[in-house]
């Protein structure tokens, strides 16, 4: 075990402040990576303020990793010391079940998160990339492109395959309509790679500001959700949505949009249960589903795709003394478009 230092919080109502615990010392499949940046994810807001009700404190967030290689085992091929290397949301799975045999480890029942998961190897619990240092087994360990940059790269880690991993499943492509549904970290991603594929993306926001932005991101028309006359417009026009947003508010008029045939996915986790109307979905075989993160040959395959193609977050880079005033700032949705840690400012 070696000692380290993070941020961390002891209890839902109290703010990250610095922490010191200990890492495990690299076993020979590990990497020991120092930290440089990590992004900041709605869903540490989640976890440390235990609104899943399943956080275990203390707890360090950060599942949007990326750093250099200082150690390796020796049974390490993938990477060497003073590779640039990225971590996930996940460090460990259980290797056999079906999911992971089909490369889709986010399902694993036995998956083992970046944080708040029970650390095998110490008999605690996992701490995140709030921190100076982690070590990976190599297999949850990825590789970034020296070309991109490394900071605006971090949340690809998460808002990046998040909205990846859906378009792909649901087959977009340059023949497809797609709507995104909010304007925030997951959803600026998901016109990016949307657009990017070549489809025909429309925005829907309730913010008339992001217009500009929306349209430098790749969309072709942006709807103001809360303007019906411009909604009906899109009715039953529309192969795929994908809705990133966080806060409570009617699917059903999001479903209408879609043609016959056509997918609603979730990838946002409001507060409280959305009521759905059966008819929306039944009238034209409407579904609605649900998406979550994505496997690590498909995070790589993200990474490569971005890398190919220049598309990294829109970031504001922050010190980490500004974490706790960064939590408060998306909850206002005050941030263009995801909040980095300079991990150096530890």
């Amino acid at each position: 075990m070696y000692a380290t230092k993070g941020y961390a919080t002891h209890a839902a109502d109290q703010p990250l402040k610095p922490f010191s615990f200990e890492r495990r010392d690299p076993t020979p499949r590990d990497l020991q990576i120092e930290i440089l940046f990590c992004g900041i994810c709605h869903t540490d807001i989640h976890f440390v303020r235990n609104e899943l009700g399943n956080t275990i404190y203390p707890i360090v967030p950060g599942h949007e990793i990326v750093g250099r290689v200082v150690k390796v085992g020796r049974e390490v091929k993938k990477f060497k010391e003073g590779d640039l290397a990225a971590v996930g949301c996940l460090v460990d799975t259980c290797r056999t079940c079906p999911s992971c045999e089909e490369n889709l480890e986010q399902f694993c029942e036995e998956k083992v998160l970046t944080y708040n998961s029970e650390d095998k190897h110490t008999g605690s619990v996992t701490y995140g990339g709030y921190s100076a240092s982690i070590v990976v087994d190599q297999d949850f360990v990825l590789r970034i492109s020296d070309k991109q940059d490394p900071a605006s790269t971090a949340p690809l880690l998460c808002a990046g395959i998040t909205t990846y991993s859906p378009l792909r499943h649901w087959k977009v492509t340059k023949e497809k309509r797609v709507g995104v549904v909010g304007l925030g970290g997951l959803g600026h991603m998901a016109v990016k790679i949307a657009s990017a594929l070549g489809a025909e993306v429309v925005l829907f926001t309730t913010s008339p500001g992001k217009e500009a932005d929306a349209k430098r991101f790749g969309a072709h028309d942006v709807v103001l959700s809360r303007d019906e006359e411009a909604m009906k417009k899109h009715a039953n026009s529309l192969d795929f949505i994908i809705d990133t947003v966080s806060a409570n508010h009617d699917l059903n008029a999001y479903l209408n949009l879609l043609r016959r045939d056509g997918t609603l996915t979730l990838v946002g986790l409001p507060p409280e249960p959305a009521p759905v109307a059966a008819f929306p979905l039944i009238w034209a075989r409407r579904s609605l589903a649900g998406s979550l993160i994505g496997g690590l040959k498909e995070t790589q395959e993200m990474l490569d795709f971005c890398a190919e193609r220049g598309i990294t977050a829109d970031i504001e880079l922050i010190t980490m003394d500004k974490v706790n005033e960064a939590y408060e700032r998306m909850l206002k949705s005050d941030v263009k478009y995801r909040f980095v840690i300079d991990m150096a400012t530890l």
